[in-house]
């Protein structure tokens, strides 16, 4: 016999207050009130601005209202179920062991009230884009029961009533404890420098939709100044390097990492606190990334490979940011690591110093034949100098290419703007892809991709040398790839 059905649980009342101060609901009808009041006639004194307001927030409270009554979730002992719609009714199945991962999200506004927000990674094989559940605004002892239980797999030994208590507390282990002084490597993340850009932004469209009366009147500097230009260049420079730390600091606030039982635990955040839960037995590899100014100051990020889960830059990220040395430490510490890494062969190199110079090679020869004709030289100075400096370009790309296989697990490294070195366990492979152009065949060299179920999905050794990528395959993956050739 079977035990009766778990009953659907409703989010936490009080999420009704929270989508409508934010307006959830009723985002997508302000355009259409504002355009009705236009057509309208509607003045523009305060008691229109007032009465917007109140029939914007009151729609807001309507749709708030329906989606809380129709929103309903139910984590049973073999699947989590979530259902939402008024008119037209979804139900989003996903079984439990298709759970890669369980975030749980507390954004300022979600602590005033007590709430969380979960999100759970599942790769179910959806037909939307989706990959996750969302289920916001609960009790932070509900995120807290349903991390648990979603994750342990405890669910038949827990009393779905507790509340959120735990039969017994895991022991946890801090593997590692983000250090304060690694901000000074923000200013050299891109992500982290697009932070102040985006603000900057926001504010420029904020004062552009402000009645003239309300714009301030801005200082028109003397651009012919050397002095006054030098002065405005060093100062956006300045904010921009301290937004880029501002940025990452909040970001990464208090961030810890912690090996609680099977799981690995990352905790971060200052206006939103994330708690992110991955189950370490679907970890099937690593990433450490170094972007061209990280390697300069010797810094990196981590990325643990989960197997159906996409997003490895966010949800899987280990390590957002400290020294090289802790970042291969704590990978080799979450994956058995090869060893070093082969160099590819002289061909490659040739071949990237020419894909290098090409660009370059082009313009010269569209500038000398405008140089002739013309008499114009500057297309020409710009090619010599785009094609000079192809090579070092060319030979960093090479530099950065390797691969290599061990007993359990194998290794590639690419990329000169962002270097990315993957480590991933044999068993991570479900697949080989082996590409070779014509330039490549003539050089003896192929493509090789690795096709996995975690991460992006595939990850590539570019421009090995052919005769080893069967060697390579059945190294890294089993006998099974042994016959795995490039084109003839």
């Amino acid at each position: 016999m079977t035990g009766p059905e778990p009953v659907g649980r409703r989010t936490s009342p009080w999420v009704l207050v929270l989508h409508t101060v934010t307006f959830r609901q009723a985002r997508a009808l302000v355009p259409a009130v504002l355009a009705l009041g236009v057509s309208q006639g509607l003045g523009d004194g305060l008691g229109t601005v007032v009465s917007l307001v109140v029939g914007v927030t009151l729609l807001s409270l309507l749709g708030a209202a329906v989606s809380w009554w129709r929103f309903s979730y139910t984590d049973g002992d073999a699947a989590v179920v979530v259902t939402r719609g008024l008119l037209t009714r979804s139900a989003r199945t996903v079984p439990n062991d298709r759970i890669r991962g369980v975030e749980v999200e507390a954004p300022a506004l979600h602590r005033l009230l007590g709430l969380v927000r979960v999100r759970i990674d599942a790769a179910a094989g959806s037909v939307t884009s989706e990959e996750e559940l969302v289920i916001d605004g609960v009790t932070r002892a509900e995120g807290d029961r349903l991390r648990h239980r979603l994750l342990t797999r405890a669910g038949s030994a827990q009393d779905p009533a507790d509340g959120g208590r735990h039969a017994a507390a895991e022991p946890e282990e801090e593997l590692l404890r983000f250090d304060y002084r690694w901000l000074v490597y923000a200013p050299l993340v891109g992500s982290y420098l697009a932070v102040p850009l985006a603000a900057g932004g926001a504010l420029l469209r904020a004062a552009e939709e402000l009645p003239d009366q309300f714009v301030p009147e801005f200082w028109s500097p003397d651009v012919s100044d050397v002095r006054i230009v030098v002065r405005l260049v060093v100062s956006a420079l300045l904010l921009l390097i301290l937004g880029s730390i501002i940025g990452s600091a909040l970001v990464n606030w208090r961030f810890r990492l912690l090996r609680r039982g099977g799981a690995l635990v990352a905790v971060r955040g200052l206006v939103t606190r994330r708690h992110t839960e991955l189950d370490i037995d679907r970890i099937r590899g690593c990433t450490i990334s170094e972007g061209l100014g990280m390697r300069l100051v010797g810094a990196a990020r981590v990325s643990a490979l989960v197997t159906g889960l996409g997003d490895a830059t966010r949800r899987g990220q280990v390590l957002p940011l400290g020294p090289v040395e802790l970042a291969r430490a704590l990978s080799a510490e979450l994956v058995d690591h090869p060893g070093p890494l082969h160099r590819h062969p002289r061909a490659a190199r040739r071949r990237s110093i020419a894909r290098g110079t090409t660009p370059g090679l082009l313009l010269v020869a569209a500038g000398g034949v405008l140089f002739a004709t013309t008499g114009w030289w500057p297309l020409l100075a710009a090619g010599a100098a785009l094609t000079l400096l192809g090579v070092p370009l060319g030979l960093a790309r090479y530099t950065a290419l390797g691969h290599v296989a061990g007993p359990r697990s194998f290794a590639m490294r690419s990329g000169w703007l962002v270097r990315s070195h993957t480590v991933l366990q044999d068993r991570a492979v479900v697949g080989w892809e082996v590409r070779q152009s014509l330039v490549q065949r003539r050089a003896g060299l192929a493509t090789v991709v690795a096709c996995v179920g975690a991460g992006s999905g595939g990850y590539t050794a570019r421009d090995m040398a052919a005769d080893d990528v069967a060697g390579f395959a059945r190294a890294a993956s089993g006998e099974w790839a042994g016959t795995l050739t490039p084109y003839g």
